[in-house]
């Protein structure tokens, strides 16, 4: 079962992540997410935290990769539904530098 929905919104990608960010979430979700960014016509990746209930540090470098991948494509990436745990998790780590919170 994944812990992830994929929605397609014009030139902008927007995953809805459910549950559990740990190491099987994000391969699955870097997975899914580069075969679209690799495709082409993607300018923004949204990840929507707002069903997710736990990150470890592979929801860190999941982020990250996605925003290295689409920094070189020309792209963005943004966060919304934020829980005040993973709000702290992006703080301490630093991805607010890197990516918007929406």
């Amino acid at each position: 079962m994944e812990n992830f929905s994929l929605e397609r919104k014009g030139a902008n990608i927007v995953l809805h992540i459910s549950e559990e960010l740990d190491h099987h979430a994000a391969a699955q979700i870097s997975k899914t997410t580069d075969v679209l960014i690799e495709k082409g016509n993607v300018k923004n990746v949204v990840f929507d935290f707002s069903g997710m209930t736990f990150m470890d540090s592979s929801g860190i470098g999941m982020v990250m990769g996605r925003y290295r991948k689409m920094h070189y494509f020309g792209g963005n990436v943004f966060v919304t539904g934020v829980g005040a745990g993973v709000d702290r998790i992006f703080s301490m780590s630093g991805l607010y530098k890197i990516v918007q919170k929406v």
